[in-house]
């Protein structure tokens, strides 16, 4: 099985008919993984979703909607705890390494 199987799957066990595009949700979730913390992953796109649904899921809205998410994820900032316990994380020490730091 691959994502697109999983969301095919998903949307049967929840009775909704949708085109997701998992990209869009996924660069969403990253954002807010790296640049808020690891639990605002699963909340952004839970609350992208609930917006999206607002909207009745115009597409273009939908796009609207994901940058500001994105964008506010990338304008937050982090607490000085929080970016001393970054180096503690091994996706990004991954991360660093790959980028020659």
């Amino acid at each position: 099985m691959n994502i697109h199987d999983w969301i095919d799957e998903l949307c049967d066990a929840l009775d909704i008919e949708i085109d997701v595009d998992e990209s869009l949700v996924l660069d969403v979730a990253r954002e807010a993984a790296h640049n808020v913390e690891r639990p605002a992953a699963p909340v952004s796109t839970f609350l992208l979703g609930y917006a999206a649904a607002q909207s009745d899921a115009d597409p273009d809205e939908v796009e609207r909607l994901a940058a500001a998410a994105m964008l506010l994820a990338q304008r937050w900032e982090k607490s000085a705890d929080q970016l001393a316990h970054e180096d503690d994380d091994p996706e990004v020490e991954e991360e660093l390494t790959e980028a020659g730091t």
